[in-house]
C-alpha cells in the first residue's frame, strides 16, 4: 500500500517509500537545514525510534514544493503525546496486544502500531495519508517490527477488523470525535476493545472510559504542543451516557 507516486516531476522518485527515504538527515548535523527527517529515539517510548521533523514547518514547505501542490500536514513527521503514551503502556503491558489482531486508527508516524507489533500483536497501522503509511513502513523496518500498512478512511467498517483498536491522539477537535466514535462503538458492540491516548484536549467522550495510565516527560511535546509533558491511556467501555 506504500508504492504510491506523490511528488511530482519526471526526476522524483517513482514511490513515496523511496521519496521519504530521500529525505533522511545524514546525522544531525545534516538536519541543520530543517526540513529533513532525522531517525530520533521517541521521548516516552525510548526504544523505539522514528524518521521525524527536524522542523515540521519547513518539511511541510518542502513536501509541497516538490509535489508542486498543496499538501495535507505532515502529521506523521511528529510523535505526539497521546501516541507516545498508548505505546508506552502496550510495551509496559504486552498483554493487551500479544496474539492478538491490532489496528491503529490514525497511525500517523506507525508509533502506536510498532509498539504493538514488538508486543507480541498483529499489528496493522491506518492513515488516510500516502506519506503515513510510507513513513510507517520505514518506521516499523527501522524497529525491526512487523506492521502492515492500510491506506484510506477505515471508519466507515464494521468494527470487526481487529480484536483491538489503539487510538493515539485523534481525539483532537469535535469534528473528528464526531467521525470516530460510531466506529468505535461497533468495536464494541463486536466485542473488540479500545485504548486511547490523549494527552488532555478537551474533546474526549464524556462516557464509559477507564483510566488505566498517566505518563509524564518533559520533552514528549511536538509542534504546536509545546505545553504539553503528560498523556493518559484510557480503556472506552461505552460511548453511551
Amino acid at each position: 500500500m506504500t508504492d504510491i507516486f506523490v511528488p511530482a516531476g519526471p526526476a522524483s522518485p517513482a514511490t513515496a517509500v523511496q521519496y521519504l527515504s530521500g529525505l533522511v538527515a545524514d546525522g544531525a548535523a545534516d538536519a541543520r537545514a530543517g526540513d529533513q527527517l532525522l531517525l530520533t529515539a521517541v521521548p516516552l517510548v525510548p526504544e523505539i525510534r522514528l524518521h521525524l521533523a527536524t522542523d515540521a514547518i519547513l518539511l511541510w514547505a518542502r513536501l509541497e514544493a516538490d509535489a508542486k501542490a498543496p499538501l495535507a500536514a505532515p502529521f506523521w513527521a511528529s510523535a505526539w503525546a497521546g501516541g507516545q503514551a498508548v505505546a508506552r503502556h502496550i510495551l509496559d503491558h504486552p498483554q493487551l496486544v500479544r496474539g492478538r489482531s491490532v489496528l491503529d486508527i490514525g497511525s500517523g508516524s506507525g508509533l502506536a502500531a510498532i509498539a504493538a507489533a514488538r508486543a507480541g500483536g498483529h499489528a496493522v497501522a491506518n492513515d488516510i495519508d500516502p506519506l503515513a503509511t510510507a513513513a510507517i513502513a520505514l518506521n516499523a523496518e527501522v524497529n525491526h517490527a512487523v506492521v502492515e500498512t492500510h491506506l484510506g478512511d477505515l471508519l466507515g467498517g464494521t468494527g470487526r477488523e481487529a480484536q483491538v483498536v489503539l487510538v493515539g491522539d485523534a481525539f483532537y477537535n469535535d469534528e473528528i470525535a464526531e467521525h470516530v466514535l460510531p466506529y468505535l462503538d461497533r468495536v464494541l458492540a463486536a466485542g473488540g476493545r479500545v485504548l486511547i491516548g490523549d494527552p488532555g484536549r478537551g474533546h474526549l467522550p464524556e462516557h464509559g472510559l477507564d483510566h488505566l495510565a498517566a505518563y509524564r516527560h518533559p520533552r514528549m511535546s511536538t509542534l504546536g504542543d509545546s505545553y504539553i509533558d503528560e498523556a493518559h491511556v484510557f480503556e472506552l467501555r461505552y460511548t453511551r451516557g
